[in-house]
Parts: C-alpha cells; structure tokens; sequence
C-alpha cells in the first residue's frame, strides 16, 4: 500500500513534502550503508510516557545521539516532548492537536544550546481537511521566516506549491511547485524545487505482495544538462524480512536486508558500492538495530 493516504474525494491529500514520499522512501528508506552503524531503542513507561534513545557511529566524523521523552494526553490533545543531544542542544515541543480547529495542530518548539546561550523559538501549524493540506512554520527569532505550503487532491490527483518569505529582508526566499497522482499500487510525481531549478520525476509502483520498483530522474538546470538517475526495488523475502536494491547514473550500487529476529528486535544490514571504482576504498558498510518495547 502506499505510504499516506489515497487523494481521493473526501480523504485528506498527503503533505507537500510527502507528494512523492512512496518513491523517496523505496530510493532511500532502510539502506543502512549511509552510517556505520545505528542503534534505536523505543519504550513506554507504564504511565505512558514515551522514550526513544538514537545513537549513530558515521563513516567519518563524530558518533552522534539523543535521548527523547514524550507525554501525550489525548483527550485534552496536549503532549510534551523533551530531546537533548549529544550536540548539547535542549529541545521541548508542545503540541495541541485538534482542539483550536477541526483538523488543525499546533507545534511550539524550543531550542537551547547552553554552551553559547543561544535559543531558537518556532511555530508549527498543521491543517487538514477533505481534499485539502496545508502546513505553515514560522522561525520567530529569525527575520522572523515563514514557510508555508499547501496541497489540493482529487480523486488520485495532486497539486502542490511552496514558498518561503523573510519578513525582516522583505522578500520571498524560495518557492516550488509538484503535481503526483497515487492509486493503490502505483504512485507518480513530478516537482520543482529551488525556486523551480531542480526538476524531478518519480514513480513507484506495487507490483504485487512481494515486490516493489521505483524511479527517479533529477535535472539542476543551474548545473548543466546532465539527468540524474535512481533506480531502486524490493522484495519481501517472507513477513518477518525483506531486500533492497538500487543503482544510480554514477554507478553507485546499494544492497540492503532487513529482518525482524523476535517481536521489538529488527536488525539490517547494508553495503553500498562503487561499480566503476571496485579496487578503490569507496565502498561502505552499515549496520542497524532497532529495539521495541
């Protein structure tokens, strides 16, 4: 099934970032290479408080992680959710959900860095309702800046359009547009990023139970005529594991297998490859483990 909801008449359109989600996620979802290894551990305490500790090793740089809390009351739609990072950056979000308007969420978020007593204040507001999205984040202590962005669906059609706006320079900082279409086995987009300089196409498409393909095209019309180019499949090998594949223009190959060992304990395992360069040390390896409880 596809990823969100189907734009059909009455269900709410997907999100403006979400028009070509089933793609994006087949191209770059559960390929574990990109770091050398990740660990997440998600709990909830029997007063429903949730955690959720991530922590990632990088093939270069520094081992990053946090550590995060969240408290959700949902019959006053209220939840509290505090991060800190291995960054020393303190982070709370509140949320109302569904009580100012019907279909509407509401998002204050905080940031503290203590070492440069530095803080960042923004708010979020999520509108949703039959055939209708839209999304507005407001960064209050910078310009201030707004971006904001809506989508309309129709019976499986989808338009969309972006666009950001400083409010000290005056000025509108980006915009884009994207037009999709999903059924339930196949999905197609089309969109224009970077104030409408970076194109790209994308389908995907549910072959049956087991298998899955998809595709994406890319052009940067700043950076020359050159086609960007991502292929990319699945297959569920059984209902506990499944595999991934995909390849590029530049030759860049990535195998991925994912598997559930016992309920709350999900392991994968990733390699990507340079084709065109196999004797240099291009190539990488990734490991991830995911704990539910």
């Amino acid at each position: 099934m596809a990823a969100f909801d189907l734009p059909k008449l009455g269900v709410v359109p997907p999100a403006f970032s979400d028009i070509a989600k089933t793609s994006n996620d087949l191209l770059n979802k559960d390929f574990y290479h990109t770091t050398a290894s990740k660990i997440d551990v998600k709990s909830k305490a029997p007063n429903g408080v949730s955690f959720n500790v991530k922590g990632q090793s990088a093939h270069e740089g520094p081992t990053s992680g946090s550590i995060e809390a969240k408290y959700a009351d949902p019959p006053s739609g209220l939840s509290l959710t505090q991060m800190w990072t291995t960054a020393n950056i303190l982070q709370t979000k509140i949320e109302l959900d569904n009580k100012i308007a019907n279909g509407m969420k509401a998002e204050a978020v905080t940031d503290f860095i203590p070492k440069s007593q530095t803080f960042g204040a923004k708010l979020n507001l999520y509108f949703k309702q039959p055939n209708f999205h839209a999304r507005a984040f407001f960064d209050v202590l910078k310009g201030p800046i707004a971006n904001v962005d809506c989508v309309l669906g129709h019976e499986g059609f989808l338009v969309g359009a972006e666009a950001g706006y400083d409010a000290q320079k005056a000025a509108i900082t980006k915009y884009s547009a994207a037009i999709g279409y999903a059924q339930p086995e196949y999905t197609a987009a089309i969109t224009a990023s970077n104030n409408l300089s970076v194109f790209a196409a994308s389908y995907y498409h549910k072959v049956n139970s087991q298998v899955e393909a998809g595709a994406k095209a890319t052009w940067d019309s700043k950076a020359g005529n050159n086609v960007g180019l991502e292929v990319a499949s699945k297959y569920r090998l059984d209902p506990s594991s499944f595999a991934k594949a995909k390849i590029n223009d530049r030759g860049i190959a990535a195998l991925a297998y994912n598997v559930k060992l016992r309920p709350g304990v999900t392991t994968g395992l990733g390699v990507s490859l340079d084709t065109q360069n196999l004797n240099e040390a291009a190539h990488k390896v990734g490991v991830s483990f995911e704990f539910e409880g």
